[in-house]
């Protein structure tokens, strides 16, 4: 395994554990050059997850493309990696629930902003205008607006039962 930091090859294992589900393992690592530590995961090679792309194309499922994009709409707040983490192992088990191994990107896109909005409406809001390509300034006010009106809506009558991950995403991905 080559070092993040120094990309020397040799490294050794300090650490290793399963992870809950039983599929994958967790690598703590040490460099032999550098000594600094990282950590890796291994996984068993199946048969791919599929994205389907709004222009009908498919790629490979790619569980950093998802954690890169929350990453950058959680930049400055105050949304932990573990939570940035237990939205990719949602959309990870989201897209392994389909019997044809495939998501559009559209119910991905909508799951993760799900997500970010019980989470933090700021990250929310960065991940929409990215995902949602606002064409102008009128689409971002629109989100921003109807934003506004659920939060206070929900502030004045407030549900007794909590939204949960898979019934929101599936209203909208039947939708």
């Amino acid at each position: 395994m080559r070092c993040p930091y120094c990309g020397f090859i040799e490294d050794k294992v300090i650490d290793s554990r399963e992870s809950k589900d039983g599929d994958s393992i967790r690598r703590r690592r040490e460099c032999v050059s550098c000594h600094k530590r990282f950590t890796t995961y291994e996984r068993l090679d199946e048969i791919p997850y599929m994205v389907v792309k709004k222009d009908g194309r498919r790629e490979n499922f790619d569980r950093q493309k998802v954690l890169t994009g929350l990453l950058h709409s959680c930049q400055k707040r105050k949304v932990s990696v573990s939570q940035m983490q237990e939205i990719v192992d949602a959309v990870e088990a989201f897209v392994a629930e389909s019997n044809e191994r495939e998501r559009s990107t559209a119910s991905i896109g909508e799951l993760i902003m799900a997500r970010l909005k019980e989470i933090d409406t700021v990250a929310y809001i960065r991940f929409a205008s990215v995902y949602r390509d606002f064409k102008d300034v009128n689409e971002f006010k629109m989100e921003l607006e109807d934003l506004l009106r659920n939060k206070s809506q929900r502030q004045r009558f407030p549900s007794s039962a909590p939204t949960t991950l898979h019934s929101s995403a599936a209203s909208k991905s039947t939708s």
